[in-house]
């Protein structure tokens, strides 16, 4: 199972309007949001749902994470895709039988946002 770690998010304020931005020196933990629409679809319920989810029930896919929910694959996929970009999970990639499946793994066990005015 991946390390957990904490996920720092830095907010700045520019002219009036907040952004996020990436810290110099990047490494895989450092993520260059577009703006503060990316933070507020990470906050979403049904973000907090997925990781909840991933962290209690331990699905064994994305199919079997959306059952769970009880939604539909499409939408939870794209809702894992952007948590994996943002470095808050993790794909585990497992064969069984003659496919393979993505197992969607957290790694991350606390978010810090700080808002820099």
């Amino acid at each position: 199972m991946p390390k957990t770690k904490t996920r720092e998010i830095t907010i700045v304020q520019s002219k009036g309007t907040f952004s996020i931005f990436k810290k110099s020196g990047s490494s895989k933990s450092d993520y260059d949001f577009e703006g503060l629409s990316v933070l507020r679809q990470l906050l979403s319920n049904e973000k907090a749902r997925i990781l909840n989810t991933i962290k209690t029930q331990n699905p064994s896919s994305i199919y079997d994470l959306a059952k769970k929910l009880g939604r539909n694959f499409k939408p939870v996929s794209d809702d894992v895709k952007l948590l994996e970009r943002l470095g808050f999970i993790e794909m585990a990639r497992e064969k069984t039988k003659n496919r393979i499946r993505h197992k969607p793994e957290l790694v991350v066990d606390t978010i810090t946002i700080h808002v820099n005015i």
